[in-house]
């Protein structure tokens, strides 16, 4: 199952990921490490869109064995979102903007959310692991 975890930067994205992983066992995927790993750090729409496909080749490889995988990423436009293709999408709506103008300018509200985080608690976690193994 591939989880995306997705909003603008500092809204907690990888707040979430780091607590959300070890209660499902899942991979997990940080879009900072990955470009670091790629040493691709073009912010372009069109970097933005290597990013996303980056991200889907990870998480589809630990899907394809069986295994839950959370990606943490801005996932800016409906395009990139599209080519991700979650299975369950995790929107950290806890923020009006984030520090990146370019970013702030280019980000859509996803469409379709699974969850929908508008603040940041020390339950959040815990809740959305025991609705996600509840379907297992």
């Amino acid at each position: 199952m591939k989880i995306l975890i997705m909003g603008l930067p500092g809204s907690g994205k990888t707040y979430l990921a780091e607590r959300l992983q070890p209660l499902i066992n899942a991979a997990w995927y940080n879009a900072d490490v990955v470009r670091k790993m790629a040493n691709d750090w073009d912010f372009s729409s069109e970097g933005r869109i290597r990013q996303s496909m980056r991200m889907k080749t990870f998480a589809n490889f630990e899907k394809s064995n069986n295994r839950y995988v959370i990606c943490d990423f801005v996932c800016p436009t409906r395009t990139t979102q599209e080519n991700f293709d979650p299975d369950i999408t995790i929107w950290m709506n806890t923020i009006k903007e984030g520090r990146f103008e370019d970013t702030n300018k280019m980000f859509e509200e996803p469409l379709n959310v699974d969850f929908l985080i508008t603040e940041m608690n020390d339950n959040n976690h815990h809740d959305i692991a025991k609705e996600i193994l509840k379907n297992v």
